[in-house]
């Protein structure tokens, strides 16, 4: 090879080289501060689009998991003023068994009407206040529930409302009723009796209708976390293989420069043939 004080073609290759691994050290050292492989779309156009496609689905999830968890509430609300209903048609049951009994005394009669009526009125105040966020499940006229079901928004999870007033369908004793005579005790426990088996049959439906929107729920949270760790397998560093690499590119950078170093010397060794 030709001695050339004008092109140094060792210090160009060893240049080269020290550049190549210096933009590898570079990579190398953003993978490890961000955390990622596949950061932006210069570094895999092809991956970093799948990877966007998957947060994005995984984004919408949240806006089902919030329906789902509101409605879920609203429902729960709503089935636990039920049970509240349905123990105090117990405790009214009670009542007007003992005033049907034709022997009671003005007394005792008076007794069981008086606690008769503060039962029937704690129905009353237990559905009026059975509200979530402005909704009621259980009143008279009372509102549907549905939840998103997929992130498209075409499919959606209904809780149907059931009524559970006084004089509703489920509920055949009136806001008026009253046991003050035996006559009026014996006609409001076949009601009772039947409103009994009509409220436990709406709650039910209604707990059925809301396990269904607790294990979608749980699916949802498995589906966000699956697609969340596809995510990482597609764009996060080996952090442990980067901290390795770095250390030999480190290596190596510095062998790099001092390549460099030597083949710029080199050129000095012609000055010895002019001596």
């Amino acid at each position: 090879m030709e001695n050339s004080i004008n092109t140094n073609l060792g210090a160009f290759l060893a240049l080269q080289n020290l550049t190549a691994t210096s933009i590898e050290l570079r990579t190398t050292q953003n993978r490890i501060s961000t955390g990622r492989k596949v950061d932006t779309a210069v570094d895999n156009g092809s991956t970093w689009a799948i990877a966007q496609n998957l947060r994005g689905q995984s984004s919408s999830l949240n806006a089902v998991k919030n329906s789902l968890d509101r409605a879920q509430s609203t429902v729960d609300v709503a089935l636990s003023a039920g049970g509240n209903v349905s123990d105090l048609l117990l405790q009214m049951k009670e009542k007007v068994l003992a005033a049907s009994d034709r022997s009671l005394d003005t007394s005792s009669r008076t007794a069981l009407a008086e606690d008769f009526k503060v039962l029937r009125d704690a129905i009353a105040k237990t559905v009026s206040n059975a509200e979530f966020v402005g909704t009621n499940m259980i009143k008279t006229g009372g509102v549907n529930i549905s939840a998103l079901a997929n992130v498209s928004g075409s499919s959606v999870i209904t809780v149907k409302a059931q009524s559970l007033a006084l004089g509703g369908p489920n509920i055949a004793i009136s806001a008026t009723a009253t046991i003050s005579t035996a006559t009026l005790a014996s006609n409001v426990l076949t009601n009772l009796n039947t409103s009994i088996t009509k409220v436990n049959t709406a709650l039910g439906v209604m707990g059925a209708q809301s396990k269904a929107i607790g294990l979608h729920l749980t699916f949802v949270r498995k589906l966000q976390d699956s697609l969340d760790g596809g995510v990482g397998n597609l764009v996060d560093a080996d952090m442990a293989k980067e901290s390795a690499k770095l250390q030999s590119l480190q290596t190596k950078q510095q062998l790099g420069i001092q390549a460099v170093s030597i083949a710029n010397q080199s050129t000095s060794s012609i000055l010895s043939l002019f001596r």
